[in-house]
């Protein structure tokens, strides 16, 4: 496979010194992986390839409650790898600074560099600009922009970790936005069992491939391709119609999108839960049952969804089961 994409980048940061026998660190590429089975690249790094101080500063970026207005919330109290960058407080909704509720539950976190718009409405076409959302909404991080960079230019350790990774000390927002994109980008998950069933090099056990085909044949106009979405909005049915979130139609303003949601990656759904936009439904038994009897009769409903729902047999809904199971990428939820 064209396993591993290397990125033709390499600053060197160092000083001069008078200890000539003592190597300097180097801001060396990051090979960033790139399957053979996935879908072409949509961010090809072009104007921020990843180094090993740019990924690091990122890194530590998305992990730091500086970034919030209460110091106590950062990207990672939402998004940790352990349930596959999902919320792991298991709310419906997530909860930002402050103790304030959002309106809409955390999506899991991966593969983003194949993702053409983010967010559940889509309102993000850029996964460089993606940061700006939860860190300036007032339920979520609650932080001024400009008042977030002066910030961390008064910090006593990010004016250096900036001249490292990027050879300057000044913090605005390109360089911010370019380390969270490179930590970003290095979440690759393509270790799942299914990603071995597709490389040729082990097969799924009996229950799974039968409920392969079932997926293939009821989920997968939606769920399709290596990263189980076709990154299409629709209604799905298993929410009431709901003006006060109007969906992809508070974007495009248009009332045959009230309702509709970005189709989410069905990537380690297994630990994802809750799921849907609004967190409703806890289980994979429950989305399953929904699927099965429980899809309501939407304006907006999607036409490859049956009003009623699909009327899954009890066999058929444990395999269903047992593929998805297969989509969990342990090495990618924990490494260690």
């Amino acid at each position: 496979m064209r396993f591993l994409l290397l990125i033709s980048f390499i600053l060197i940061f160092g000083f001069c010194s008078c200890r000539r026998d003592v190597p300097q660190a180097e801001n060396s590429a990051v090979q960033i992986p790139v399957p053979d089975h996935f879908p072409p690249l949509v961010y090809t790094f072009e104007r921020n390839p990843p180094t090993t101080f740019g990924v690091e500063l990122g890194r530590k970026l998305f992990f730091d409650p500086f970034l919030s207005r209460d110091g106590l919330v950062s990207c990672s109290t939402c998004h940790q790898r352990g349930v596959g960058f999902a919320d792991p407080r298991g709310q419906a909704l997530s909860e930002g600074v402050f103790g304030r509720v959002g309106n809409r539950n955390t999506p899991a976190l991966a593969n983003l560099i194949w993702y053409p718009h983010f967010n559940w409405d889509g309102g993000i076409n850029h996964i460089e600009i993606q940061p700006v959302a939860p860190i300036t909404d007032s339920a979520e991080m609650d932080m001024d922009f400009r008042e977030l960079l002066d910030k961390l230019q008064k910090h006593p350790e990010y004016p250096d970790l900036f001249q490292k990774a990027f050879g300057s000390d000044s913090i605005y927002s390109q360089v911010f936005l370019f380390a969270l994109t490179q930590f970003m980008s290095t979440l690759v998950s393509h270790n799942a069992p299914i990603d071995d069933y597709y490389r040729g090099q082990s097969s799924l056990t009996t229950e799974a491939l039968a409920g392969k085909q079932i997926f293939d044949s009821k989920c997968a106009t939606c769920h399709s391709g290596a990263l189980q979405t076709d990154f299409s909005f629709r209604v799905n049915g298993l929410t009431a119609f709901n003006l006060a979130d109007r969906g992809r139609a508070e974007i495009t303003n248009d009332d045959k999108h009230i309702g509709a949601f970005r189709v989410p990656s069905l990537r380690n759904v297994e630990v994802t839960g809750p799921y849907l936009h609004d967190g409703s439904l806890s289980t994979l038994r429950e989305v399953i049952e929904a699927y099965s009897s429980g899809i309501l009769n939407h304006p907006n409903l999607d036409s490859a969804l049956p009003v009623g729902g699909f009327n899954f047999s009890d066999l058929e809904k444990r395999q269903l089961r047992f593929f998805l199971y297969q989509l969990t990428d342990f090495s990618f939820i924990n490494p260690n």
